[in-house]
């Protein structure tokens, strides 16, 4: 989201995306539903024009199609996911522990904005990095 709309780390993001490989860019498909719940709220709270976000929208698609792999989620991603966010303490949220179980399963580093998410993945015996 941070590399598509104006944010505080807008700028950082994009550099950080335009140095990185995108061979080793994934993403779940749950990424698409935060996304759109994303736009939404920064509609909701007059963050984004509603007749920007066919533009933002275009440019991620166009984004996943060109930079990114998907991963289909399975039912064990959600299971461990489950586990993950059973584990008060670290303070994921259903959406962050999903894509934790996304980045346990594929071996990969959870790229990342939130400090809180990092640690947890950490945590978990996940990579994670601090974008």
């Amino acid at each position: 989201m941070s590399a598509l709309t104006r944010e505080a780390a807008t700028e950082r993001v994009q550099i950080w995306l335009h140095q990185q490989d995108p061979t080793g860019l994934i993403i779940s498909d749950w990424v698409s539903t935060e996304f759109a719940s994303a736009l939404s709220m920064k509609i909701r709270m007059s963050l984004l024009r509603i007749e920007d976000r066919a533009n933002v929208t275009s440019l991620f698609t166009k984004l996943k199609a060109e930079t990114l792999t998907v991963v289909p989620l399975s039912r064990d991603h959600f299971a461990t996911a489950a586990r993950y966010a059973d584990q008060f303490a670290l303070g994921l949220r259903a959406g962050d522990a999903l894509h934790v179980a996304v980045a346990a399963e594929q071996g990969a580093t959870i790229c990342t904005l939130d400090t809180r998410l990092a640690k947890a993945a950490t945590a978990l015996g996940v990579s994670a990095a601090l974008v």
